[in-house]
């Protein structure tokens, strides 16, 4: 489909919204076949299932790392927060009742304004097959073209490895399009990358239609200068400020992808570059590529970062230089302004699992931080490698699909003045007095790009710092309270009977030895 998309100009989508009816009851894990299973355990039943080719893509999509299993959340939050921000979209999980529990809990704390659906199974509908068709006619009774354009449906870890074959449902119901994607945990290592399996499966399926015939056109209408596709959740001030930029160049910004909408999906493919701002969305950019589209990494972050990715959106597009240089002349001095008004002093290890931690630390050494250390939970690729080698460059320690034990090992080596991670790296750094922010709630969800996101950080940042003199005295007060003899609630001075524990330390002695000389017979 390398060609102009033919959109339909008389299609329509209703404007109505529908919500999941209430959720069926619990479900029942299959015997033996649980969430409590070994990942190894779990990825062998699947490709038993006939479920090989889904973990083979990926194994190559979302290489793993040291640990064989997520460190984050489960996975499945970032597709199912993907489905659940889309208008008309209907969203349903098939796995442990517990696990659609704790999934449709964080869904609404984050902000979910639509309900879950959730097609509960035990032992026999697991091992009978009766769970797909159930599946198939919860599809079927939700797929109203009054309230959706599309129903996804979600196989959890269990269905999963059981093989519950969701390729085997209807493309498309009275014109609803049914999306079946499996995210398993032993098979997608973050829920970052979990929002690219469906951000996939969605442009593949928007791929096809297109290349079938004439597609619904965008509600806002087509764009009437060339666009670039931004792929990756950002902040919302972001896509406007890139558009600013790429003004100068003859350009607008395009969608963002994932989508708020299935017509976004057709002008995201209708655009002529796409710009991974997020790099692990592989599957996304497979998507883009088979289009014939271009695709340009890093983004326009700190003055250095924005330079560079201007000019290669230029070359990507074809644009003269003198329209290149007049967009970088636009804006490079607000950048530099911006930087030099809100400095950031102090040494700082940063990590998260949200895909734009390269991002951040570029800009934070930009505002002048000694960042020693970064750490990302996805994995290393080409889309990346601009930020990689300018961080390296600059002797930041780069770790891609860095575990809890990287991270908090860094921040025990480097003891920054302020560590920025997830919440166990966060609670670690309390333990040690050092003060932290939570990436996720408190970095990652700021302006970044442009003069706008030169001074985002610095107030946040530089407050945090401020608080060394707290967090010792917090730790001077609370010192040996909590930890050891003196955990749990005591109203005089624990019993702590050495002897007691002498005791039950030659037991443990005893038993050690025996196990050995077991193991040399």
């Amino acid at each position: 489909m390398d060609g102009e998309i033919r959109y339909d100009q008389t299609a329509e989508t209703p404007v109505t919204e529908g919500l999941r009816p209430e959720a069926g009851a619990a479900g029942v894990v299959a015997d033996g076949m649980g969430c409590h299973a070994g990942a190894a355990e779990m990825e062998a039943a699947a490709r038993a299932a006939g479920n090989s080719e889904i973990l083979d893509q990926y194994a190559a999509d979302y290489p793993q790392g040291p640990h064989d299993k997520p460190q984050s959340m489960c996975p499945a939050f970032g597709s199912l927060r993907v489905g659940l921000r889309m208008r008309r979209v209907a969203t349903v999980l098939s796995g442990s009742a517990c696990c659609v529990y704790g999934l449709t809990f964080v869904s609404h704390f984050y902000g979910a304004r639509r309900s879950v659906g959730y097609v509960p199974f035990n032992s026999e509908t697991l091992v009978t097959g009766k769970l797909f068709e159930d599946i198939r006619d919860a599809v079927h009774e939700l797929a109203d073209p009054e309230r959706y354009d599309a129903v996804v449906v979600t196989n959890l870890c269990v269905p999963t490895a059981s093989g519950v074959p969701l390729k085997l449902l209807p493309n498309e119901i009275n014109g609803v399009r049914i999306v079946g994607i499996d995210v398993p945990g032993f098979g997608v290592p973050t829920h970052a990358e979990a929002k690219d399996v469906l951000a996939g499966a969605m442009l593949a399926y928007a791929r096809r239609e297109i290349e079938a015939g004439p597609v619904a056109a965008p509600e806002r209408g087509r764009s009437d200068r060339p666009t670039v596709a931004l792929l990756g959740e950002m902040f919302p001030a972001d896509p406007m400020m890139i558009g600013a930029m790429l003004a100068p160049m003859g350009l607008a910004a395009g969608p963002v992808v994932p989508c708020r909408e299935w017509r976004e999906l057709y002008a995201a493919l209708d655009c002529g570059v796409v710009a991974a701002i997020h790099p692990f969305y592989t599957a996304a950019i497979r998507e883009f590529q088979a289009a014939g589209r271009k695709v340009v990494g890093s983004a326009p972050v700190g003055y250095d970062g924005t330079m560079a990715w201007l000019a290669a959106i230029g070359d990507a597009y074809g644009v003269a230089a003198e329209q290149v240089a007049a967009a970088q002349n636009a804006f490079g001095g607000a950048i530099k302004g911006a930087l030099a008004a809100n400095p950031v002093k102090g040494r700082i290890t940063l990590s998260g699992y949200e895909g734009s931690e390269l991002l951040v630390a570029r800009l934070l050494v930009e505002s002048g931080a000694d960042v020693a250390y970064v750490g990302t939970a996805c994995a290393r690729n080409d889309w990346s490698a601009a930020d990689r080698d300018w961080l390296e460059a600059r002797g930041v320690a780069v770790k891609y699909r860095a575990s809890l034990e990287d991270d908090c090992a860094a921040m025990e080596a480097f003891r920054p003045d302020l560590a920025i991670g997830t919440t166990p790296v966060v609670q670690k750094a309390k333990e040690l007095a050092i003060p932290s922010l939570y990436f996720t709630n408190l970095i990652s969800a700021r302006p970044l790009m442009g003069p706008a996101g030169a001074g985002s950080l610095a107030q946040v940042v530089n407050a945090a710092m401020a608080n060394k003199a707290r967090m010792d005295g917090m730790k001077d007060f609370f010192e040996g309270v909590g930890e050891g003899d003196t955990a749990g609630i005591w109203e005089g001075a624990p019993n702590l009977r050495p002897d007691f524990r002498a005791a039950h330390q030659k037991k443990l002695e005893k038993a050690a030895k025996a196990a050995a000389a077991e193991a040399m017979i």
